[in-house]
């Protein structure tokens, strides 16, 4: 299954969703009214709301705080996205140009922090248990701001170990899933094995996403929407690279580190740093223990009742792993 074929399945839903975004959006400024649909316009997958909806549906009858938390999980993730391309100077995002590289850093930050704001406003508007999702959602910020700090104290080290690796990739793109997840499942009053199993679900669907777009970076793959290369550029140690290292003697590893921590003086060493990992075994390892948490997010959704929106959970880790973009 596709996101075009869950997308086609949700329909109905995401149009409500997508409703409450545009509401909650709603401006008299101008630049700031025209942004945002831009935006909107370009909504990409839509993941984290689809998860929202299947969840829901999983698990009980969706209620009107379901599409709120669905729609305040995707404004909260463009919220981060509009921080994080002012972070990392990103000229476009999902093949368009980014709000930085069109208004500049400032509206970039200053359309974040709106977009955030108004995510903040949905989920206040809950007729059940507001307090404990606005917690889940304050967690998530929480932990993308100690992912993003723990990725810059590794980057500047070089010495991020699978450990390190995995806590920050759960800070900035599980812990998302997570919330989306656990708030679907409260909006439909589940019961506590049921939030507990989809909370294990999403965080493991969340771990596999992110690496698979860490497998991206060492591929060439026009429809990825990002060049490839950037995060090793950035010094990023991610699975491929961690697997590769894990295979070599710990000289050959150690000099491999140190060429990476020299990448910005010396950027005609990345395609070798590409090669290695190529050569040693690092994108099937990467492909492996992406593998083993989607298997562990399909074992974890078993305690629900059997159900269409069920089956699509599962197939939405197949999606994960064979997605192109």
């Amino acid at each position: 299954m596709d996101k075009l074929s869950l997308k086609e399945y949700l329909a109905a839903d995401l149009a409500k969703v997508s409703a409450l975004m545009k509401e909650s959006l709603a401006s008299d400024i101008g630049l700031l009214e025209k942004t945002n649909e831009a935006i909107m316009q370009n909504s990409g997958k839509q993941l984290r709301p689809i998860l929202v909806l299947l969840v829901a549906k999983a698990c009980g009858v969706p209620t009107e705080d379901t599409y709120r938390f669905a729609a305040a999980t995707e404004l909260l993730h463009n919220a981060t996205l509009l921080h994080d391309d002012v972070a990392d100077n990103s000229p476009t995002r999902r093949g368009a140009p980014t709000t930085m590289s069109l208004l500049g850093s400032r509206a970039s930050v200053l359309l974040g922090d709106f977009w955030l704001v108004k995510a903040v406003d949905r989920i206040l508007e809950a007729d059940y248990e507001p307090g404990v999702v606005i917690r889940l959602f304050a967690r998530t910020l929480s932990d993308l701001a100690e992912g993003e700090m723990l990725q810059l104290q590794k980057a500047s080290s070089c010495d991020t170990d699978e450990k390190d690796y995995l806590r920050i990739i759960y800070n900035k793109t599980a812990s998302l899933f997570v919330a989306a997840a656990r708030s679907a499942a409260i909006s439909v009053h589940a019961d506590g094995q049921h939030i507990e199993a989809v909370s294990t679900y999403a965080k493991a669907l969340g771990l596999a996403f992110q690496i698979k777009d860490d497998i991206f970076d060492y591929q060439e793959n026009a429809a990825i929407g990002k060049p490839s290369g950037q995060d090793l550029h950035e010094r990023k140690i991610t699975i491929p690279l961690l697997g590769a290292l894990a295979n070599v003697p710990a000289t050959q590893a150690a000099l491999i580190r140190r060429m990476v921590s020299a990448l910005p003086a010396h950027p005609e060493n990345q395609p070798l740093v590409v090669e290695f990992v190529k050569g040693n075994g690092g994108l099937e390892y990467a492909q492996s223990r992406l593998e083993d948490f989607l298997n562990e997010a399909r074992e974890a959704i078993a305690v629900l009742p059997d159900s269409p929106e069920k089956d699509r959970l599962l197939k939405l880790t197949d999606f994960v792993s064979e997605r192109e973009s």
